[in-house]
């Protein structure tokens, strides 16, 4: 074996392929940070002036994703591989993939119609295919979610956009409903004057629209009191609580009764 051409090659091929390849490897790492520190920039700066947080994340994102693969298709071109093979490749394994994740394309067209048309945003309190939580970001393919007990949810875009949605978060008021339930017993109107006094003692409650409480049925042991209370959205279990605990409270001290069901048992000797 003549080691004199093995070591030429060796020596031809580090100076220029493996230059070549050390300069796209160092090329690769600066540009992909570089496009990553913009991307977070973008998203920053669009949280300083209160744009939407949607949009600008999945603007971002698209940003990045594209530019890296602009920049990979580059290099290899630069390394001297025939990148139009290497695209032609990509095209047809993208029809491949497509029709094997015909699913998966629905989520991508789910995701682009909540993009558009903006049911829910970043932050937002929804419930939506048995499951409710806070919107923490809204890929292109999922929404993800974020429990009261702080478990996550990823939901697929496509169910989600042909769906219900409530969004708890897009008014920035609510109305609390609560019946209060009294025996047939108890003067009712002083149970009425009792839940109207506390809803007005609350600070939280607003005074437009006025508050609610009537009687609303005669039910079957009760009196049923329905009271309609708004407040603020942020305030809505707070205020829900507070009553429910000052109602019962109040009535237990003015000894008003609050009926539940019984049952007597008789017991027949032969």
């Amino acid at each position: 074996m003549d080691w004199e051409a093995v070591l030429n090659t060796i020596v031809g091929w580090a100076t220029n392929t493996g230059v070549k390849l050390l300069v796209s490897l160092l090329i690769l790492f600066i540009s992909f940070k570089v496009v990553n520190f913009v991307a977070r920039k973008i998203e920053k700066s669009a949280e300083k002036k209160n744009a939407d947080k949607t949009i600008m994340r999945t603007i971002a994102y698209i940003f990045k994703i594209g530019l890296k693969i602009v920049i990979a298709i580059c290099i290899v071109g630069y390394l001297g591989i025939d990148t139009s093979g290497l695209t032609a490749l990509i095209a047809s394994l993208g029809v491949g993939v497509g029709l094997a994740v015909n699913g998966a394309l629905s989520n991508l067209a789910g995701g682009v119609l909540i993009i558009l048309t903006r049911p829910f945003r970043i932050d937002d309190y929804i419930e939506a295919q048995g499951h409710s939580g806070t919107v923490e970001d809204i890929h292109i393919t999922n929404t993800k979610l974020r429990t009261p007990d702080n478990k996550v949810i990823y939901i697929p875009n496509g169910a989600l956009s042909t769906g219900t949605i409530v969004n708890y978060s897009m008014k920035d008021t609510r109305r609390v409903d609560e019946v209060f339930s009294v025996a047939y017993s108890v003067d009712f109107e002083r149970a009425k004057a009792i839940i109207s006094e506390l809803v007005e003692a609350h600070p939280l409650v607003l005074k437009d629209p006025e508050p609610f409480v009537r009687v609303s049925e005669h039910a079957a042991s009760s009196i049923n009191i329905t009271m309609r209370v708004w407040v603020k959205s942020d305030d809505y279990w707070t205020v829900k609580f507070d009553l429910l605990e000052q109602v019962k409270a109040r009535f237990d001290a003015e000894g008003i009764e609050i009926p539940f069901n019984q049952m007597d048992v008789h017991i027949k000797n032969d």
